[in-house]
């Protein structure tokens, strides 16, 4: 298993050399890459030394990495000019911006008072005081309806007792009418 690696790796090892070096690598001549690209560099140099629209393109390149990088639209866009404006107009903000933080800063020895500290300690008995209130005002509630309830049935038992005695009272005096009339007589 490890020698067919070995071969099948040789081979394309072999292939590669093949690609890169041509015909030349197959002679047992080694090739030394670095010269070659020195070579090749150096006569790509000459040649662009010798020509003058290379020479000005070499000399721009510096301006297009720079042109390139994303900061630079932020400095031309903005001019420090116009950041100084900027802050000068938002001074005001600033100030106040920043006495509030010197007041919070002032104000952290009391965050970290033990009074502040003990809240999560304090959260467990704040919500079952909570939900003690929600069942109280649930409670609250049923009451309420209860005694809404009980003055509606009293407002109707008044009425049907001062209906009741309102009648009596015509009664009465029906019957009383004739026994008035002959004591008159």
């Amino acid at each position: 298993m490890e020698e067919s690696n070995i071969v099948e790796l040789n081979a394309r090892l072999q292939a590669l050399e093949k690609r890169v070096y041509g015909e030349r690598g197959r002679s047992n001549k080694p090739v030394k890459c670095v010269e070659s690209l020195a070579r090749i560099n150096s006569a790509l140099g000459n040649t662009a030394n010798k020509r003058e629209r290379v020479k000005i393109l070499h000399k721009k390149i510096e301006d297009l990495l720079k042109y390139i990088d994303p900061q630079f639209t932020d400095y031309i866009a903005v001019p420090d000019a116009m950041k100084l404006e900027f802050i000068l107009a938002e001074e005001d903000f600033l100030r106040s911006q920043a006495a509030l933080l010197e007041q919070v800063h002032n104000l952290q020895p009391l965050l970290e008072s033990p009074h502040i500290k003990a809240v999560p300690d304090l959260s467990t008995k704040v919500q079952r005081l909570s939900q003690i209130h929600i069942s109280q005002q649930d409670q609250n509630e049923e009451l309420s309806a209860d005694v809404k309830r009980l003055f509606e049935e009293y407002n109707k038992m008044m009425f049907l007792l001062s209906k009741q005695f309102t009648q009596w009272d015509e009664s009465l005096r029906k019957l009383e009418a004739p026994k008035q009339v002959q004591l008159t007589d």
